[in-house]
């Protein structure tokens, strides 16, 4: 234990995930898991979770701080935490719709980078889904993005 733990505790990620930041940071892993964060998958993040019931009463500033708190825990504890922490703060339910969405921001650019494809292939399992529903998830995401 370090000096900074023993004086403030180690304060890390672990259960402090609403449902909504936890299906957020799901999504925010997804389309960091190539190593690269541009604005375009940003405002596609925004865009997404904008058209769901969950976030519709969220306003621009508030979406900006939930964001900006998963900026900063995917900073400064790295990604495995963010995910870790998310997919335990996810309740049940959404976990379906959460690869869903994660599934069309990976493919929203037409390219799949062999860590995308990794991370969903991680994700499926992380969240416990049968391998038929996730297939056709991905099938699903795969027809969507043709065009």
């Amino acid at each position: 234990m370090g000096l900074f733990d023993k004086v403030l505790g180690n304060h890390t990620v672990k259960d402090a995930l609403t449902p909504a930041e936890a299906f957020a940071a799901i999504t925010l892993s997804a389309i960091a898991s190539d190593g690269y964060l541009s604005d375009e998958e940003s405002r596609g993040i925004s865009l997404a979770l904008s058209r769901m019931k969950m976030y519709r009463s969220y306003p621009n500033e508030v979406m900006q701080r939930m964001f900006d708190k998963l900026l900063g825990i995917l900073r400064r504890e790295g990604m495995n935490s963010l995910f870790d922490s998310a997919k335990d703060s996810l309740p049940y339910e959404m976990r379906e719709s959460a690869f869903a969405v994660a599934t069309d921001l990976i493919l929203a650019d037409g390219v799949v980078a062999p860590e995308e494809q990794e991370f969903l292939n991680d994700l499926y399992q992380a969240l416990g889904l049968d391998i038929d529903v996730a297939t056709r998830i991905v099938e699903v995401m795969l027809i969507k993005n043709r065009g």
